[in-house]
């Protein structure tokens, strides 16, 4: 909640960074709320289901859920810890719910089930695809959607962007002047560029101090600090109390460890072609813990800068 109410403040509020840094200027942050609106639902947040919506992975005869790119880093190692985290989530479930009508006769499930679709999406409310929280099965599932977005998915968008676009000609945030072309004949701007390229590139480019802003702000988020808690390393007081509880999160921990080695074997694999070999960038964005710093790695217990 404090690092929302920050970016309220100063990132995407009127006039705020995104608004001076990013080419749609005043309506940069308008235009996200349509996207949101046009496209969101609450079941495809669910890793598995937004790959089926993207069309990068089916589910076989057998239920299982397969790949129709092999070699996409997100995708597999999102689906380790997709994975990891649903079996936390079940264990930890089933520890408190001894039946799907435990779930289904839940008041506090029921009142803060209501919260999220009616006061935090008011908007969708009567959208059908809505999970109903009424067996174990649907808690789970529910449960490792939020938990995923928070964590893994937040990290694999978050963590890499200083990496991505820190060096700002890579990925400007903006253009201040259309590119040349040779349509309808050379003309000034197309000899002008044809003779010093540099100049109408950086005619076009963000000006100094937007791509200065823009890149200490993607220092920041791309950041991770010092005290950082990440998935699978501290457990809650309350979890380590009740000793079916505890059991489940050493499991999870040390999944989330076994994830980390294997991320790494994959990343020497030269087999791979999407994160190894000459001039491939490994793919270590979900790998599940960090140092402190810009590291484009590390997956936080939640969504935090």
């Amino acid at each position: 909640m404090e690092i929302n109410a920050l970016a309220r403040e100063a990132l995407i509020n009127a006039d705020g960074i995104i608004e001076e840094s990013f080419w749609p200027g005043k309506y940069a942050v308008e235009l996200s709320s349509v996207a949101y609106g046009a496209t969101w639902q609450f079941d495809t947040e669910a890793l598995p289901n937004d790959l089926i919506k993207r069309g990068l992975a089916v589910r076989g005869e057998d239920g299982e859920l397969e790949l129709t790119i092999k070699d996409y880093p997100y995708a597999h190692d999102g689906l380790l810890v997709w994975d990891s985290i649903r079996q936390w989530a079940s264990e930890y479930v089933n520890v408190y719910y001894k039946s799907d009508e435990a779930v289904a006769a839940d008041p506090e499930l029921r009142a803060f089930w209501d919260e999220v679709r009616n006061v935090g999406h008011g908007d969708k409310k009567d959208e059908p695809w809505w999970p109903v929280l009424d067996t174990r099965d649907s808690l789970v599932e529910t449960l490792t959607t939020i938990m995923w977005v928070t964590s893994g998915h937040h990290s694999a968008v978050n963590f890499g962007q200083y990496h991505f676009a820190g060096y700002f000609p890579n990925r400007p945030t903006t253009i201040r002047k259309n590119m040349p072309v040779e349509e309808g004949g050379p003309g000034e701007e197309m000899e002008k560029f044809l003779k010093q390229p540099e100049t109408t590139l950086l005619d076009m480019l963000p000006t100094q101090m937007q791509a200065i802003k823009v890149m200490t702000t993607l220092d920041i988020l791309s950041s991770h600090s010092p005290d950082e808690e990440y998935m699978g390393e501290f457990a809650e007081p309350s979890w380590l109390a009740e000793p079916m509880v505890k059991a489940a999160f050493e499991k999870f921990g040390g999944r989330m460890k076994e994830i980390e080695g294997f991320i790494d074997e994959c990343n020497n694999n030269l087999d791979l072609k999407n994160r190894c070999g000459a001039g491939i960038v490994p793919y270590e964005l979900l790998k599940p813990f960090s140092k402190p710093g810009v590291t484009g790695r590390g997956i936080p217990s939640s969504i935090s800068i």
